[in-house]
């Protein structure tokens, strides 16, 4: 098993910042990518980005530029650092973590953007 534990959602105003953690406990020798997604309600869950072990990222279109995914392996952490955040931005935003079986969530933390 593996859990997961996200902070530093917030209230932040267009243009503004907010740096998101991802805290990975458990079974974390299992993971193999890492990755943040999101969900306004009664909309599909997006992905916004993920990172492997080896570091590789992929970005969703709409974050390419503002957002940056990175990775502490020795603190079992996943960071969102977003920046020029608009109002689209806002939306819950969950922790995810996959391994060759199983795909772990966190609980989510609420990221609201005013314009």
């Amino acid at each position: 098993q593996v859990q997961l534990v996200e902070s530093g959602g917030g209230l932040v105003q267009a243009g503004g910042s907010l740096r998101l953690s991802c805290a990975a406990s458990g079974r974390t020798y299992s993971i193999n990518t890492m990755a943040w997604t999101r969900q306004v309600s009664g909309n599909e869950r997006e992905l916004v980005a993920e990172i492997t072990n080896g570091g590789s990222t992929n970005y969703a279109d709409s974050v390419k530029g503002r957002f940056t995914i990175s990775r502490d392996n020795a603190k079992n952490t996943v960071y969102l650092q977003m920046n020029s955040l608009r109002p689209e931005d806002t939306a819950v935003y969950y922790c995810n973590a996959r391994t060759i079986v199983h795909g772990y969530w966190g609980q989510g933390t609420q990221v609201t953007v005013s314009s």
